[in-house]
């Protein structure tokens, strides 16, 4: 597994990483999340042993990464932000290269160059260079240097920032398709990414770790979850009034031709509502029940920290 115990970085009187510990065990896709400037890629250096943290310590699978740095790097498939490669290089001699760097023979090399070419369907770029690809083929590429040798750890760092939604769409599940035996950690600011392909997320804030739960159970802590959303031919400002004074509605908020009905405690106030509207003799356009938004939790933390 991965064990990080109180990492600080500091940067002259800039602290970059404040106290974050967390650990990670094989299955887990780990979503590191947090706004621009959090904290998020000086971790991941710090766990990939890219720099050395200012106190605290971090293991890789029983590898500690500053006193053992050669033996948990060899644990370790990094992708840094950008998928950095030699322009020059054909796709081919690139993978081959990383795979000798790696210490593998030139006949392993060729091999795993082979088989990792095949796993993210890379044979129609095999031998263009690298200058001439696509972002979302540049991140392939990167993403077949970080599996070369098969490692037990993945750590991606902003996997598909600058793609186009299809892009993002096959990177992400060719993530999904070689973790089930790994540990994965990825640094991202984009909450979809999180919710697509992570079964765990942390935020980061100034720093610090401020929630660590499945995406699921941070998505409960939204003020919109369970929240309701009403469309209507006809919003005015007494029902607006005659909804907000039911006990289970904490606030109405009115949305266009919509309103979205804010229950107390997370409550389920659907039917409630629609025995409101039976009463009433109003009929609903449509009516549904909202899960939450993790943009709306991932704010209040972040925002709420940023106060401090």
């Amino acid at each position: 597994m991965i064990t990080v115990d109180k990492l600080h970085k500091r940067y002259g009187d800039v602290i970059a990483v404040n106290d974050v510990s967390f650990s990670v065990s094989p299955g887990e896709i780990v979503g590191f999340l947090g706004p621009n400037g959090a904290g998020k890629s000086t971790t991941m250096r710090m766990i990939s042993g890219f720099i050395t943290p200012t106190s605290g310590t971090v293991e890789v699978m029983g590898h500690n990464v500053q006193t053992a740095p050669t033996a948990a790097k060899r644990c370790i498939g990094y992708l840094p932000e950008g998928a950095p490669a030699y322009a020059e290089m054909t796709t081919k001699r690139f993978l081959h290269f990383v795979a000798e760097a790696r210490g593998m023979s030139p006949a392993n090399a060729r091999s795993a160059t082979d088989a990792v070419t095949e796993q993210l369907n890379l044979q129609s770029i095999f031998t263009r260079p690298i200058e001439n690809l696509s972002k979302g083929f540049k991140r392939r590429v990167g993403l077949a240097a970080a599996l070369i040798d098969d490692p037990k750890v993945l750590i991606l760092d902003e996997p598909t920032d600058g793609l186009d939604p299809n892009q993002k769409h096959e990177v992400r599940q060719l993530i999904s398709g070689v973790a089930t035996d790994k540990i994965v950690i990825i640094s991202t600011h984009i909450l979809e990414e999180v919710e697509a392909v992570c079964s765990r997320a942390l935020f980061i804030s100034k720093g610090r770790v401020v929630a660590d739960d499945t995406p699921t159970a941070l998505v409960k802590r939204s003020k919109f979850h369970n929240a309701l959303r009403i469309e209507t031919d006809h919003v005015d400002q007494s029902l607006v009034k005659a909804l907000q004074s039911l006990p289970s509605v904490q606030q109405v908020i009115p949305e266009g031709g919509a309103l979205v009905l804010l229950p107390s405690d997370s409550a389920t106030i659907q039917t409630e509502v629609q025995k409101f509207a039976a009463g009433r003799g109003l009929a609903w356009t449509n009516i549904h029940t909202m899960s939450g938004k993790l943009e709306d939790v991932f704010r209040s933390l972040t925002e709420s920290e940023e106060a401090a």
